[in-house]
């Protein structure tokens, strides 16, 4: 079949409430993923193959997408920081606004030797974090940790697939020590959104990712925060770093909880679209 023929037959048959420009750009991904075509390829009219099972995978995948399922977790894969990442539903879909926190993390680790460099990232999910960083740093030190046994095998792989070395541990924030010392650096995304606010959460995201990623435990949104700094403490060197993505309303509850534990040079970072983002503290 005629490519730019099967692209317009398939954004019709999209009943997503999103734009013609957002509908045509998940069909070019469907179409990459099953033909390996190129935007160019397709637009252009290069001739595909079509039979009974490629047709009946692509209406798999209208269909998934059409009850609002992430394409992430249709096609396996995600990009963050330009690489392709596995994704399933066990894990978070990477998102730009954490690539920020790569770009803030690096000018922390300046003036450390790389092959001294030791960092850990609370709550990995998928790995894109230390092992984007690990790619960066190929001689320092790099421990992952997530209390989700199915994310830690989704980071595994990833790895394997970039051939990062990560050292990836089960480990839960809220009822156990950190069980690293002399750290230049701990990153984390931890659950940030309040039970209450669920219903303000778009339906792909509320009805398809892990809520064990999503939703602070208990009323307290701050939960993960809170151990954080307390732990992180005894966990760093002197000098060393923490860095946090926050939920956007609590930039100053959660600074503020780091200044309670005596941190130092504590900032609170907006993303480019101006919201606050990122916490630093040292």
């Amino acid at each position: 079949m005629n490519s730019k023929k099967l692209f317009s037959e398939l954004a019709l048959k999209i009943t997503l409430q999103e734009p013609a420009a957002e509908i045509n750009q998940l069909v070019l991904m469907l179409m990459e993923h099953v033909f390996g075509l190129t935007q160019t390829q397709v637009l252009l009219g290069h001739e595909v193959p079509w039979n009974n099972e490629q047709r009946e995978r692509l209406m798999s995948f209208i269909d998934r997408l059409n009850r609002e399922e992430p394409i992430q977790y249709i096609l396996g894969e995600a990009f963050f920081c330009g690489r392709k990442f596995i994704v399933n539903r066990s894990v978070l879909i990477p998102r730009p606004e954490t690539e920020e926190l790569i770009e803030i993390v690096r000018p922390l680790l300046s003036g450390i030797p790389e092959d001294k460099i030791s960092l850990l990232e609370i709550g990995t999910g998928s790995g894109s974090i230390p092992i984007t960083l690990q790619l960066l740093y190929p001689k320092a030190n790099f421990y992952a940790t997530d209390i989700s046994e199915d994310a830690l095998h989704i980071a595994r792989t990833n790895a394997r697939e970039w051939k990062a070395v990560v050292n990836f541990i089960r480990h839960d924030i809220l009822t156990e020590e950190i069980p690293f010392t002399s750290l230049d650096l701990i990153v984390s995304n931890p659950p940030y959104i309040a039970q209450a606010e669920e219903h303000t959460l778009a339906d792909n995201v509320r009805k398809h990712e892990p809520h064990l990623a999503l939703f602070a435990a208990g009323d307290d949104p701050l939960i993960f925060y809170r151990n954080i700094a307390r732990k992180a403490k005894k966990a760093l060197r002197p000098g060393g770093y923490v860095a946090v993505e926050i939920n956007e309303r609590f930039g100053e509850a959660t600074a503020e909880l780091f200044e309670q534990e005596n941190y130092d040079d504590i900032r609170i970072i907006r993303d480019i679209s101006g919201k606050h983002r990122i916490v630093t503290a040292t």
